[in-house]
């Protein structure tokens, strides 16, 4: 829902709203992952088909609620995705990718990822700086449609 003083609020290219109908069911939950990376991740594959039949509930409410914070009405996807790219790069963690290709699909360029890169160097140091050049390669790779 748009706040009054929303600058984006008669903007047909923003994003915010697109979760005005939330997933409710873990098929289309699953969904969710095929929008935001185009294919549902191993790990989380995994962790779908255990939960599924081990405790249904624990699985939707952990979903609900990451859809409730991965969707929020004050960020558009392509920031989010950043920010999250950011978050889990200056982590090293493996996820930045993933991320990072949601940023893309969002519409992210190659120089804001490298910019966030960059922002991940301040406060990570050089394992994050000499960690991004093979981490937009396999972005691209995985643009190309070859993930792992």
């Amino acid at each position: 829902m748009p706040h009054h003083n929303d600058p984006h609020a008669n903007d047909p290219h923003d994003d915010r709203s697109h979760m005005d109908q939330r997933p409710e069911t873990i098929e289309e939950y699953r969904a969710t992952y095929e929008e935001l990376v185009g294919f549902v991740p191993p790990r989380v594959q995994a962790r779908f088909a255990a939960s599924s039949e081990a405790n249904p509930e624990v699985l939707l409410a952990q979903e609900r609620l990451r859809n409730l914070i991965m969707y929020p009405e004050a960020l558009d996807q392509k920031t989010v995705q950043l920010v999250l790219f950011g978050i889990l790069h200056a982590k090293l963690s493996d996820a930045a990718k993933l991320h990072g290709l949601a940023a893309r699909r969002a519409g992210a360029s190659w120089e804001e990822l490298r910019a966030v890169i960059d922002l991940a160097f301040l406060f990570t140091g050089f394992s994050a700086a000499n960690r991004g050049p093979q981490l937009l390669a396999e972005i691209a790779q995985m643009e190309t449609g070859t993930h792992e």
